[in-house]
C-alpha cells in the first residue's frame, strides 16, 4: 500500500480501497472534531442574547390574537409543545451537524440527500425569511399611517395615510438603498434594538391591561384621548369574561401563529460555530435559556393582550389599540420605536435570500453589480405586492407558519438525523423519537395547511370581514 499524505492537507494519491476508506473516516472525524471543539468569540451569555434575537420577531403581535381564538388553557398548552418540540428539533439538528460534520444548513441538506435536500433547506429558509420581510412590511403598512395621522391630523382619504402607498415609499426611500449595500454588518446592531422595542411593547400591553377597563365605559373614550365618537362596543360585559377553551374557524391559525413565533433554526448552526469553548450539551443549554425567556414573554405579551381586548379578533396587538386610543404617547413612542426596528431589519432579512438566490443562478460567478441590483429589486418588488394584494398579516403568519416554519422546525431536522446520523451511534428510542417527531411534522403541515386554504375558499366571498386589513 503506497501512500502520499500530506499531514496538513489531507492528500493521497494511488491508495487501494481500504486505504481511502481509512482516509475518508479520518476527514470526516476531523470535521466532527473541528464542528465540535473549534474555538468561537461569542460568550455564553451573548449567545443567549442572539438567540433570542433570532426568535423574537413580528409574530408576538399575533399571539393575543392566537389566544383569542383557542382560550388561555389550550393556548397555554399549545405554546408549551410549540417550544418543547422546538428544543428537541435544536436537539436534532446540533447532533446531525457533529455528525455529519458541517455547520450549513443548506449543506447538511446536501450530506442527507443530495440536491433535493440542499433545495428544501434552502427553500424553506427563503420562504421563512420572505414571510417575515412580509410580515415587517405589513407593521409599516398599518402603524405608519397611524404616527403620520398624530402627528399632522390626516384624515383617512389623504394620500400620505394610504398604507399602500407609504410602504411603497418607504421600501424605495430607505429599504432599498440600505438593501443594496454589498456589506450589511453594522445593520445587524438592528436585531438588538428590535428585540428592546419587543421588551418595551411587552411592558406598555401589560400597563395597558390595567388602564383600559373591559367592558369601556361610554365616556372612556372623550375623557382618554378627546374624540367624539367611541371606537368599540362598550355594553357587552360578557366579552369581558376570559374564555379558557374556544374552537371557531379562525382556531387553525394558532398552532402556524405559534411555529412562526418560534422559528429560529436556520441562526441556530452559525451560532453555534460562533460559541466560545463550544458543545452540543453548551448550545443546548444556550437554546433552553434562550426558549425560556421567549416562552415567558410570548406567555405574558399574549396574556395581557388578550384580557385587555377580550372581544376582538385584530391579528395584529399594536393595531388593536387604535380602536381605542386615537393618540396616545405612550402608544406612539411603542409605534416609532417599532416602525424604525422592522424597516432597518428588512435589509438585514433580505440579506440571506439574496445570497442564496445569487448562488443558484452564478455560484462560481464574480461579483456583479448588475446582478446584484436585479436579485435586489426583484424580491423587494415580490414582498411589496404580496403585502399590497394579500389582505391580512394573519394570513402570512398562518401560511408561513404551517409550510415554511413546519419544515424547518419539525421535518428537516428529524430526516436530516435519521439520514445522517449513524446507527450504532443512535439507540432505538432516539431512532423512534426522530420518526414520531417526523410523522408529527407532516401531519401539523397537511392538517394546517389544508384547514387555512379552507378558511380561504369559505372566506373568499366575504370582503367586508378584513375591510380594515386585519
Amino acid at each position: 500500500k503506497r501512500l502520499k499524505i500530506t499531514v496538513c492537507s489531507m492528500q493521497y494519491t494511488d491508495v487501494d480501497a481500504e486505504s481511502q476508506n481509512f482516509l475518508s473516516d479520518h476527514q470526516l472525524g476531523k470535521k466532527k472534531y473541528e464542528a465540535e471543539y473549534s474555538p468561537g468569540s461569542a460568550s455564553f451569555g451573548m449567545s443567549v442574547f442572539n438567540l433570542g434575537n433570532a426568535i423574537m420577531g413580528s409574530g408576538i403581535l399575533g399571539l393575543s390574537y392566537a389566544m383569542a381564538n383557542t382560550g388561555i388553557a389550550m393556548f397555554v398548552i399549545l405554546l408549551v409543545a410549540v417550544a418543547i418540540f422546538s428544543l428537541y428539533s435544536v436537539h436534532l439538528l446540533l447532533k446531525t451537524a457533529n455528525e455529519g460534520g458541517s455547520l450549513v444548513y443548506e449543506q447538511l441538506g446536501y450530506k442527507a440527500f443530495g440536491i433535493p435536500g440542499k433545495l428544501a433547506a434552502s427553500c424553506s429558509i427563503t420562504m421563512q425569511n420572505f414571510g417575515a420581510m412580509a410580515s415587517y412590511l405589513y407593521i409599516v403598512k398599518y402603524e405608519l399611517p397611524i404616527v403620520i395621522k398624530a402627528f399632522l391630523d390626516g384624515n383617512d382619504n389623504s394620500w400620505y395615510t394610504n398604507g399602500d402607498y407609504l410602504v411603497l415609499i418607504v421600501t424605495m426611500t430607505i429599504i432599498l438603498p440600505l438593501s443594496l449595500l454589498r456589506n450589511l454588518g453594522y445593520l445587524g446592531y438592528t436585531s438588538g434594538f428590535s428585540l428592546l422595542c419587543m421588551v418595551f411593547f411587552l411592558i406598555v400591553v401589560i400597563y395597558k391591561k390595567f388602564q383600559i377597563p373591559c367592558p369601556l365605559p361610554e365616556n372612556f373614550i372623550n375623557i382618554t384621548v378627546n374624540v367624539s365618537q367611541p371606537q368599540v362596543n362598550t355594553t357587552d360585559e360578557e366579552c369581558c369574561k376570559p374564555k379558557y377553551f374556544v374552537f371557531n374557524s379562525q382556531t387553525v391559525y394558532a398552532v402556524p401563529i405559534l411555529t412562526f413565533a418560534f422559528v429560529c433554526h436556520p441562526a441556530i448552526l452559525p451560532m453555534y460555530e460562533e460559541l466560545k469553548d463550544r458543545s452540543r450539551r453548551k448550545m443546548q443549554n444556550v437554546a433552553n435559556v434562550s426558549f425560556l425567556g421567549m416562552f415567558v414573554m410570548y406567555l405574558l405579551a399574549a396574556l395581557f393582550g388578550y384580557l385587555t381586548f377580550n372581544g376582538e379578533r385584530n391579528a395584529d396587538l399594536l393595531h388593536t389599540y387604535s380602536k381605542v386610543y386615537n393618540f396616545d404617547v405612550v402608544l406612539l413612542i411603542v409605534r416609532f420605536a417599532v416602525l424604525t426596528a422592522v424597516t432597518l431589519t428588512v435589509p438585514v432579512v433580505l440579506f440571506p435570500i439574496r445570497t442564496s438566490v445569487n448562488q443558484l443562478l452564478g455560484a462560481s460567478k464574480e461579483f456583479s453589480w448588475p446582478r446584484h441590483i436585479c436579485i435586489t429589486v426583484a424580491l423587494l418588488v415580490c414582498v411589496n405586492i404580496l403585502v399590497i394584494f394579500v389582505p391580512t398579516i394573519r394570513d402570512i403568519f398562518g401560511f408561513i407558519g404551517a409550510s415554511a416554519a413546519a419544515m424547518l422546525i419539525f421535518i428537516l431536522p428529524s430526516a436530516f438525523y435519521i439520514k445522517l446520523v449513524k446507527k450504532e451511534s443512535m439507540k432505538s428510542v432516539q431512532k423512534m423519537g426522530a420518526t414520531l417527531f417526523l410523522i408529527v411534522g407532516f401531519m401539523v403541515m397537511i392538517c394546517s395547511m389544508a384547514l387555512i386554504i379552507a378558511d380561504w375558499i369559505h372566506n373568499a366571498g366575504s370582503s367586508g370581514e378584513h375591510a380594515d386589513g386585519h
